[in-house]
């Protein structure tokens, strides 16, 4: 087997499940899971209609590039949400079976090693730390590198790519962003996307942007990373590619459907590579998309349920956790409360959230899982996940256990 799959570390559900293989739930209470972030809103009638109407498309191949009309629905969708003058249907847009595989098969396609002699000459892909643990393992089974930026309260959860050395820079071949950010909310604004886009052209590697929770705000939509390359006037979109997928926005999670879109430059190649790789989107799923993105109300009550979601839990859980509400997405990046401490006096994310699940029945992500420690530091330790997924009235019930378990 392949040996770089030794590098790969566990995925962070079953560091959770180790943690509590010897911890029993607090029966007593029905389980309420908060930890994976599994969007559970009913998904639209009309969106599951049109994927019944259309079964019998299960007897035809989908091409790798997908129906004309679900990458033109995807073109208009993307000229609304972001203001798009110009998207080339034929050149700039890939659907895809969702962001995950489309995130690790990118840069399978994207890594080019051919001019490495040794370790030190490794390509390097940047990250934020925390991170979705797919960018780690599609870049080390890539051949390349993880080179880790610490998203923190210090740089407002964003993290500092103005700090990164030149000599990161210029081995870097490859760059993820998560905006709105998983797991901390946070959003990047035009300026901090026009600084990342001139780092590109300087150093000349590629911008990732992860944009799958972009419409879950409450107030203002995130800017996304083609819509500031509009505003640049760069409408080639050179060296970025943004990442879109129904599964937050819809509540379609099960579909695994989404798109790629950007750099036609980098985007040809890669259709070629899927083409080897035989991901095609069912027609029947294509056909069920072009209803999902034609519309927008369901979106609109999605927010809505979630805006509702975190004015309960703030109004009710403020002043016992210390809860930000993020700027986008549906999760809490939670401060663990002063009770739980590590024997070094350090805040305690393991003992939270095996409090959690053995005094109350919550399961909640350790924050620590989602993060790697980069000199002496760990930016998910004392810090906890929870993804306010669950109905409104869970949420209540969630909130009453946590009331019982902090006093």
């Amino acid at each position: 087997m392949n040996p770089k799959l030794d590098l790969l570390h566990p995925y962070p559900f079953a560091k959770m499940a180790t943690l509590l293989q010897d911890s029993v739930a607090a029966t007593e209470y029905p389980t309420i899971k908060l930890g994976i972030g599994e969007p559970k809103h009913t998904p639209p009638d009309f969106v599951i209609k049109a994927l019944a109407d259309n079964l019998n498309k299960v007897q035809n191949y989908p091409s790798t590039n997908g129906l004309l009309e679900l990458r033109q629905a995807i073109a208009q969708w993307l000229s609304r949400r972001f203001k798009l003058s110009n998207i080339d249907v034929d050149s700039q847009i890939i659907p895809v079976m969702g962001t995950r595989e489309a995130l690790f098969s990118f840069v399978q396609a994207a890594i080019d090693n051919s001019k490495v002699t040794n370790s030190n000459d490794k390509p390097l892909v940047v990250m934020p730390n925390p991170f979705y643990q797919i960018y780690e393992g599609a870049t080390l089974l890539a051949g390349a590198e993880p080179y880790f930026v610490s998203c923190n309260a210090d740089n407002d959860f964003k993290g500092d790519y103005r700090s990164v050395p030149s000599e990161i820079w210029q081995r870097t071949q490859l760059v993820f962003v998560c905006s709105p950010n998983n797991p901390t909310g946070a959003v990047f604004s035009e300026a901090d996307w026009q600084v990342l886009i001139e780092l590109s052209d300087q150093y000349d590697f590629i911008i990732a942007s992860d944009e799958c929770y972009s419409e879950l705000y409450f107030d203002k939509p995130p800017v996304g990373l083609l819509e500031a390359c509009a505003h640049m006037g760069r409408h080639d979109y050179k060296n970025c590619v943004v990442f879109h997928s129904l599964s937050k926005r819809s509540n379609l999670p099960g579909l695994r459907s989404g798109f790629v879109a950007g750099d036609a430059e980098l985007l040809m190649p890669y259709l070629q590579y899927r083409t080897y790789q035989g991901c095609a989107l069912p027609i029947h799923h294509q056909l069920a998309s072009i209803a999902a993105w034609q519309d927008e109300s369901h979106v609109e009550e999605n927010r809505r349920l979630y805006a509702q979601k975190f004015d309960l839990w703030m109004s009710e859980l403020a002043d016992l956790l210390k809860l930000n509400k993020p700027d986008a997405g549906f999760y809490f990046w939670v401060q663990v409360p002063e009770q739980f401490k590590d024997e070094q006096g350090n805040l305690d994310d393991e003992a939270f959230v095996k409090a959690l699940f053995e005094k109350v029945n919550i399961h909640a992500l350790a924050g620590r899982y989602l993060s790697r420690e980069v000199d002496g530091t760990n930016p998910g330790k004392g810090f906890v996940r929870l993804a306010l997924v669950a109905s409104v009235e869970e949420s209540q019930d969630a909130i009453t256990r946590i009331k019982t378990l902090l006093s």
